[in-house]
């Protein structure tokens, strides 16, 4: 089912629970890649080949400690400051003031727990300035909501200078596409799943296109690098190890391993929207993501984006031409249409069968959406 992302309100798409900072042990492999990471840091010799294959290889950079020193090497960012920072209140005339700081206030599950109250208001306060200093020095780029779970996480691994380094080159090259003023480009980025799910399992692929899916489930991992919705932090460092030593559109090929790695949880929630959605929505903690990752390697080296491209642009115009075709037909029953299967609507027909097939529906997202937890993930 087609959706027009740029009217499209995501905030129902917040399933965030409060970011989890437990600390494990080393095993043996973490502390042998450990090792060799901190021999490469002491290489002269070593170069962005060496910090990329150390990234993307099982365990990624190990630590916080390896992260502050290879992030910034992986997208050639000098880490001292050439400007001064802007202070709050220089910043507070912009016009995504508002909506930053509500965002920022709205975060506080994803910071470290325990920490004392000034030192959170100091890094909330470092946040806002981190998001408005980009989009000040670009103009051009505009804020999503969803951008702020990106910059939390390189403020707490790399600290604020660093950080706006970070997030000054991101948002340039990987997230420049979601920082445009429609969600056009994102929208067409998003319709590369199913080509890839169609060439690696044509059963989940159709079963999904049955249920009337979607991609709607991937945009808030495709916008925050997964980082708005998983529970532990050590997952989500991880995952940006990868993404930033890879192509841009990594995030995506990970989608889709991650759909392909629960495949058999799909099947199990039955070939209904709702569920699978919702299915998705959540992803648990005990997801293996070394083995997700390594299956994105081998879907980016077996299908890389400009073989799948015939297949997006022909599923573009298919999706195109269906919300013409909705935003002709009448708007009541457009709503509710929407949301009926075609096999409801074949066994219920007639004015009572209508009902009966609506209030099915109804009954369903009214229990699907009291199993959500609302929030703030709302593109702008």
């Amino acid at each position: 089912m087609p959706i027009d992302l740029n009217n499209f309100n995501v905030e129902d798409e917040d399933t965030r629970s409060e970011l989890k900072f437990d600390i494990a042990s080393e095993t043996p492999v973490e502390k042998e890649k450990r090792a060799r990471i901190e021999n490469a840091l002491q290489n002269d010799k070593s170069n962005l080949k060496v910090w990329q294959k150390l990234a993307i290889e099982e365990y990624g950079l190990v630590n916080d400690d390896l992260r502050r020193k290879i992030w910034p090497l992986l997208l050639g960012v000098d880490p001292d400051p050439s400007e001064p920072a802007p202070s709050l209140s220089d910043l507070s005339h912009h016009a995504e003031y508002d909506q930053v700081v509500l965002d920022v206030n709205r975060s506080l599950k994803r910071f470290p727990p325990g920490i004392p109250y000034k030192q959170r208001l100091a890094l909330q306060d470092q946040l806002t300035v981190l998001i408005l200093r980009v989009i000040m020095k670009y103009p051009h780029l505009r804020y999503y909501q969803g951008y702020h779970d990106v910059a939390i996480t390189f403020l707490l691994v790399v600290g604020e200078t660093v950080a706006f380094r970070i997030m000054e080159v991101l948002s340039t090259t990987h997230l420049r596409e979601c920082m445009e003023p429609t969600m056009e480009k994102t929208s067409y980025r998003l319709n590369f799943l199913y080509p890839l799910l169609q060439r690696e399992d044509k059963k989940l692929h159709d079963f999904l296109e049955s249920a009337m899916v979607g991609t709607m489930f991937a945009l808030p991992w495709y916008l925050t690098w997964f980082g708005h919705s998983l529970n532990q932090y050590r997952d989500v460092v991880r995952l940006y190890d990868y993404f930033l030593a890879s192509p841009p559109l990594m995030p995506l090929y990970t989608a889709a391993s991650l759909v392909l790695y629960r495949k058999d949880k799909i099947y199990e929630a039955g070939c209904d929207m709702a569920n699978i959605h919702c299915l998705l929505s959540q992803i648990p903690d005990n997801i293996d993501f070394e083995e997700v990752l390594r299956c994105s390697t081998r879907l980016f080296e077996k299908h890389p984006p400009h073989k799948l491209e015939k297949d997006v642009n022909k599923r573009v115009k298919r999706e195109k031409e269906q919300l013409r075709r909705k935003a002709r037909a009448p708007s009541s029953w457009l709503v509710f249409r929407n949301y009926i299967p075609n096999w409801l609507l074949l066994h219920y027909r007639g004015k009572v069968g209508l009902f009966i097939a609506t209030a099915t529906v109804l009954f369903g997202l009214y229990a699907y959406l009291n199993m959500s937890e609302s929030g703030p993930l709302f593109y702008k």
